[in-house]
């Protein structure tokens, strides 16, 4: 017949299973932990990489988007500066009467 365990016995294996139970959780804790922190380091990487060639594409359509604005202006100034050169070369005939008239009065 088996003896029974002393109640100190009963406490010491009840302790030791719970000692088991509370390793096995602390394992698969860690686990999950180290599972999720390379996830996240994951998604950073991707989110950082993504985030650069966001960036390279955005600033290259931007940069277009300026270059064209400022071909537009070159343009809009050169049809200005030859509008200005079309009326001075229309009144030079007349300036130059002007000036010689004024010149020879005096």
């Amino acid at each position: 017949m088996e003896q029974e365990k002393t109640l100190l016995q009963q406490i010491r294996e009840k302790e030791q299973e719970y000692a088991e139970k509370t390793e096995a959780i602390k394992k698969e804790t860690d686990a999950a932990i180290t599972a999720v922190e390379s996830e996240a380091e994951s998604m950073l990487c991707t989110a950082d990489s993504t985030g650069k060639i966001e960036a390279e594409l955005l600033y290259w359509q931007e940069k277009g988007e300026i270059e064209a604005e400022i071909e537009g202006l070159k343009r809009e100034a050169v049809a200005v500066r030859e509008k200005v050169a079309a009326a001075g070369e229309k009144n030079l005939a007349s300036a130059i009467e002007t000036i010689t008239r004024s010149v020879i009065m005096e």
